[in-house]
């Protein structure tokens, strides 16, 4: 309970808005799954867009890489940037780059617009990211600061699940460009929702960009992002490769591996709401079980994954564990924070998306030149460094309790 009402707090002298209540927090959902959505929707369309482009593949990926890098820089830019606007304004106007972002990837007659329109993305996800995470304990009571903090992220774990492959369904159904309109007109209708279910979100407190940075001098800070990190670098080193890991290792076909990933899917929706369940409670708890888990996940994927049967086990197991990551490191960071909950949620993007990037380069590496178990082994040990960083570091709270 102590827990919560850190969460729940409000900076002193502000005064509480009109509670949007879960209307305004499933648009807030519906927020942070389209721009999930449009960030990795280059995924499944790699090859279409390279032929149209006129590109390789591996140059169509820059698609991808270009969107996290700009998310990650424009997050904690954004934040001071902003920080003295009425927040649904600011989440409207963010959701409209993220809107044009689209439509120009739609209409890209060249590589070079296309990455352009990748740069808004960026920046219009980067920024509903850190805006919209932390808003919901200004949305609901205390007591359901938990639940609608889970609902928020929930977005991001669907994105996963039914947003990417959606769309790339639309791809193949139509084309490329369909499926980059169709995150657009996703997003109007998000637009739509949060400027009519939002309340007036004014200011909390107007941090300027040293008082972001500085935030990471807090070694409760410090230590939630350094957990967010080596997590999310190990899961993306292992994941980037895992449809050639159960190619591999388990000798799934490719029908197989598609339904093993919506496995992964669903496992990671239902982890995430248990993971906040528990984190309003006890973030360092949660994170800790989490890295273990993932740990043991990915680490036994080359010894025990060897049929479709345990490998799918595993993956469940994967995918309930990393589900739960974003939303206890958002409630690690809220209670290390209750007077900056933006600024370190601006944070929280940056580092996120950045080891996004670095986790699918550190992965690439280890695949070339070491093969597909070497890059398993390295996600289990990036997961048992977070575990270590989460046990040993300083958590909200107090102490190393």
């Amino acid at each position: 309970m102590a827990q919560t009402q850190e969460i729940a707090g409000v900076a002193p002298g502000v005064p509480r808005p009109r509670r949007g209540g879960w209307p305004a927090v499933a648009a807030l959902a519906g927020a942070t799954f389209t721009v999930v959505t449009a960030e990795m929707l280059p995924v499944g369309l790699l090859t279409p867009i390279g032929g149209a482009l006129r590109v390789t593949e591996g140059t169509a990926g820059l698609t991808l890489t270009v969107t996290g890098l700009v998310g990650a820089v424009s997050a904690p830019l954004l934040t001071p940037a902003l920080g003295r606007f009425d927040r649904r304004p600011v989440l409207c106007g963010l959701m409209a780059v993220l809107i044009a972002g689209n439509l120009l990837a739609a209409w890209s007659p060249h590589f070079a617009v296309m990455v352009a329109a990748r740069v808004l993305v960026g920046i219009g996800m980067g920024g509903v990211w850190a805006f919209g995470a932390g808003l919901a304990v200004r949305l609901v009571p205390g007591t359901s600061v938990g639940p609608a903090t889970s609902l928020v992220f929930s977005g991001i774990a669907v994105a996963s699940v039914i947003g990417v492959p959606a769309g790339t369904y639309i791809g193949e159904l139509a084309d490329w460009r369909t499926a980059f309109l169709t995150v657009a007109g996703l997003g109007l209708v998000v637009l739509s929702a949060l400027a009519v279910l939002l309340p007036k979100l004014p200011a909390e407190q107007e941090i300027g960009l040293g008082g972001v940075m500085r935030l990471v001098g807090d070694p409760r800070v410090a230590t939630g992002l350094g957990v967010v990190a080596l997590l999310v670098t190990g899961h993306f080193a292992a994941y980037t490769y895992v449809r050639l890991a159960l190619e591999e290792i388990s000798g799934a076909s490719a029908p197989v591996v598609g339904t093993l990933l919506l496995v992964y899917g669903v496992a990671g929706v239902l982890g995430n709401f248990a993971a906040g369940a528990g984190a309003s409670r006890c973030p360092r708890g949660v994170l800790l079980v989490i890295s273990l888990v993932l740990a043991a996940a990915v680490g036994l994927m080359p010894l025990a994954g060897g049929s479709v049967a345990t490998a799918t086990v595993l993956l469940a197991v994967w995918g309930l564990s990393y589900g739960g990551v974003s939303v206890a490191a958002q409630t690690w960071l809220l209670v290390a924070a209750p007077g900056a909950r933006e600024a370190g949620s601006a944070l929280f993007v940056g580092v996120f998306n950045g080891s996004i990037a670095l986790g699918a380069l550190v992965g690439g590496l280890a695949a070339d030149g070491s093969g597909i178990e070497a890059v398993l082994y390295l996600g289990a040990a990036l997961a048992v460094g977070a575990l270590a960083v989460a046990a040993l570091g300083r958590a909200p709270g107090g102490g190393r309790r």
